[in-house]
């Protein structure tokens, strides 16, 4: 008998997912996100926001990506300028999109960092890799935003401060399809979180 890779994982997926679908109701938590730190920095070549957040991985997304599954985080910035005579006008956005996932030949995590959503057509080519030896070192560095480059100086300008809007969260659409049917409703996938705040801009020397 012929075993083909394709249907091993469509196997896996398929058992996934009914794992999924079939999870008692009681057993759902809501498994939100908070913003525990937001920072406005201005060096020569840009203005910087860096950012952390905090949360708790639902046993449920351990068990996918320990069966060799990956799951993307990712991080949205927008810079605004206040107006008083109108809406706040927008200056600068930025993103920073995580992939995390389980390499089980060397039991190591690897994250790969990169501006624009990390998928197969794309490649990692544009990434930032790391590896960690542990899940817990591998989702601290995803809950440390550190200077996400919002822009010039001369586009964003040298106000003293800034209207910031953050956004965090678990991006269920990069997962396969039959998870992306299969997560919705599930609480343990909606980790998100939003916060607006008005930042004074640290000039680093």
């Amino acid at each position: 008998m012929i075993v083909r890779p394709a249907a091993v994982l469509l196997q896996l997926l398929l058992w996934c997912v009914m794992g999924l679908v079939t999870s008692p109701p009681a057993a759902a938590q809501a498994h939100g996100a908070t913003v525990t730190q937001m920072r406005l920095e201005q060096a020569d070549d840009g203005v910087y926001l860096s950012a952390a957040v905090d949360f708790e991985l639902p046993q449920l997304v351990e068990d996918v990506l320990d069966k060799g599954i990956a799951i993307y985080f990712v991080a949205e910035a927008e810079l605004y300028r206040e107006r008083w005579y109108w809406t706040d006008r927008k200056l600068a956005q930025a993103a920073r999109h995580m992939r995390l996932a389980y390499q089980p030949l060397t039991r190591r995590w690897r994250l790969n960092v990169a501006p624009v959503p990390i998928t197969g057509n794309t490649g990692f080519g544009v990434s930032l890799n790391q590896n960690f030896d542990s899940l817990g070192e591998a989702l601290d560095a995803v809950k440390r935003i550190g200077r996400l480059r919002l822009g010039d100086v001369a586009e964003i300008g040298d106000d003293a401060s800034h209207g910031v809007v953050f956004r965090f969260r678990l991006d269920t659409s990069q997962l396969p399809r039959p998870f992306q049917i299969g997560v919705v409703g599930q609480a343990d996938w909606d980790i998100a979180v939003e916060r607006s705040a008005r930042l004074p801009v640290e000039r680093l020397r």
